[in-house]
């Protein structure tokens, strides 16, 4: 009997730490991680030089949804932002990142709960200064292993350890290390490494010590610069690091959903228009089975009036509302718009067929005003003006500062520098590689999508020809200098903003040393000249046209008419042909 009693005993025992132990046991679960990229600014939903609200941007809208997600599966989201936040707008750019004190932007992150923010760049654009200030301000870590000071000292974090309900969940996050090629001087006291290299490394660390790896990198998933290594290509850190669960890209502004390796991909719309949506599903031994990933459009949520509440929110929106109309109170306390000058009538030609802009198929005013007034601060022979949005325009009647910044929207310098004629043309053949090459029976010009159209620069001071039946690198035609044909020997001095000069070097297509930069933005002489001037014309001088091309002129209007009814999509990325017509 006591032999039975003590193994009665040992056999409950037994039987209730097993059941203990079961209760104790992980359970399966799935981690959720939102990422947002290229917020650009956008707190509120609103287009600032338009004075209008938005339907689908801003990270009010994409707090509405972040809401939802955290009240389906609380306790286990993780909320990160891959760069290219605090730029973008009149309210940075011209008012908060100039100025001390809180920073809406990140002030709003903070009341959002972000778990990381990783360095874009053009976080840089601002100074280091911007950087520091933004980190002691944050509530989250600043990421960017791939950057440190040229003395070993990090800017800012490499990586960050986070846990939600006892998963551990490691986050890596990798900075454009070509910051340098755009911000030049501004960054001289860092060094930048390949964001793959480096992901590799911080993987190596840090992978023992974590249940799920992610890694949110502002690159895009091919190489921009970096060729030949793809130190600046996303989809290289997946190749060197199958261990990552999560890949979070940006940096190009486009929906991406894919896998390279094992690894799963996602990548957004800029303004948060687009929210990234992982979900990394767990044993209960914590091991990941499998990720899921989902693209959410943010034009289905209405803006959070939490975030809009936000004091900070709202006397940052306010406060460049005002400043747009130029900050003047009448006696009421209200402001009102005080025009900078006004336009005689309309600076943009309508778009013959919709959705293919004629900003960048013929010369117009908007560019030539652009270079017109670079030509007039500088002692250059030929400037260079981009289109930066398909949109831009000068309306008919008062102009304030968001019409300006409407056509010139980054806070960039003029530089000189003396070129020669070879390279000048070399640097125009590079500017119009977005252009797809012209076939017989195309019925439109169209445009490379994975081309920006930021880099499709037009040049003022030299007249030329663009032959877009000709392959990229040959389509330059019949320049001319002060009415003689461009010697390839001859030097002439090159306006260019400080952007494009560092973007140029880079490329080794342009080699001399900045000679000149302007005291103040490109944007600012605009405004300076509208001011003077006080009424501003459209003009144009055409000192440049695409050829190459031509079509049958019946199939061109029954095409112009069917996109521009909609019955056809606008065929930006390919040519319409007769085919495409029959119904």
């Amino acid at each position: 009997m006591k032999k039975v009693t003590l193994l009665m005993v040992l056999l409950m025992s037994t039987t209730a730490l097993f059941a203990q132990g079961l209760t104790e046991m992980p359970e399966a679960k799935t981690i959720t991680v939102l990422a947002t990229t290229d917020v650009h600014s956008d707190i509120w939903g609103f287009s600032y030089e338009n004075d209008t609200e938005t339907t689908n941007t801003g990270l009010a809208r994409a707090y509405t949804y972040i809401k939802s997600v955290r009240a389906e599966n609380p306790g286990n989201v993780v909320l990160v932002d891959n760069g290219d936040t605090i730029q973008g707008n009149i309210l940075t750019d011209d008012i908060y990142n100039k100025k001390d004190g809180p920073h809406p932007v990140i002030q709003t992150m903070n009341y959002m709960g972000y778990d990381s923010m990783t360095l874009g760049n053009h976080e840089y654009n601002f100074g280091i200064d911007l950087i520091n200030r933004i980190i002691a301000q944050a509530n989250f870590p600043i990421l960017a292993a791939n950057v440190q000071y040229v003395d070993g000292t990090p800017l800012a974090n490499a990586y960050t350890i986070i846990e939600r309900n006892g998963t551990r969940i490691g986050i890596i996050g990798i900075t454009n290390p070509n910051a340098p090629t755009w911000d030049g001087e501004k960054v001289a006291a860092l060094k930048f490494e390949s964001g793959a290299d480096t992901a590799r490394a911080v993987v190596d660390e840090i992978k023992d010590k974590c249940d799920v790896l992610i890694c949110v990198a502002h690159l895009g998933e091919t190489a921009e610069f970096d060729q030949d290594f793809e130190g600046d290509a996303g989809a290289k850190i997946a190749e060197e690091c199958p261990e990552l669960d999560v890949l979070m890209l940006g940096h190009f502004h486009s929906d991406v959903q894919t896998e390279v390796n094992g690894v799963k991909i996602l990548e957004c719309k800029k303004n948060a228009r687009t929210v990234a949506r992982f979900d990394v599903s767990l044993n209960s031994s914590n091991e990941v089975t499998g990720v899921e990933t989902t693209l959410v459009d943010m034009a289905d949520y209405a803006p959070s009036e939490e975030i809009r509440g936000l004091a900070v929110v709202a006397e940052a929106h306010q406060a460049t509302r005002d400043f747009i109309k130029g900050g003047v109170k009448d006696e009421n306390g209200e402001v009102q718009s005080v025009a900078l000058g006004v336009a005689s009538e309309t600076f943009q030609p309508e778009n013959e067929m919709k959705g293919l802009p004629e900003g960048k198929l013929r010369d117009t005013a908007v560019i030539d005003l652009i270079n017109k007034v670079e030509l007039m601060n500088s002692d250059a022979d030929v400037v260079t003006a981009a289109l930066f949005k398909d949109t831009s325009d000068l309306p008919k009647g008062d102009l304030n500062y968001g019409n300006i910044f409407d056509i010139y929207k980054f806070d960039n310098t003029l530089y000189t520098v003396e070129i020669t004629g070879a390279e000048l043309k070399n640097y125009m053949e590079w500017a119009v590689r977005g252009l797809n090459t012209f076939h017989e029976g195309d019925l439109n010009i169209s445009f490379d999508e994975e081309y920006p159209g930021y880099l499709y620069d037009m040049f003022s001071g030299v007249d030329y020809e663009v032959n877009v039946s000709k392959p990229v690198g040959s389509r330059i035609e019949n320049v001319t200098f002060k009415g003689k044909p461009l010697d390839p020997n001859q030097k002439l001095i090159l306006g260019v903003n400080n952007y494009r000069y560092s973007g140029l070097k880079a490329a080794n297509i342009i080699s001399g040393k900045r000679k000149w930069e302007s005291s103040n933005s490109i944007r600012d002489m605009i405004v300076s000249y509208l001011e003077e001037e006080k009424v501003i014309s459209p003009e144009v001088d055409n000192n440049w046209k695409l050829t190459g091309y031509s079509w049958d002129e019946d199939l061109r209007a029954k095409a112009c008419e069917m996109v521009n009814n909609g019955t056809l999509p606008t065929p930006y990325n390919k040519s319409l042909t007769a085919a495409d017509l029959i119904q």
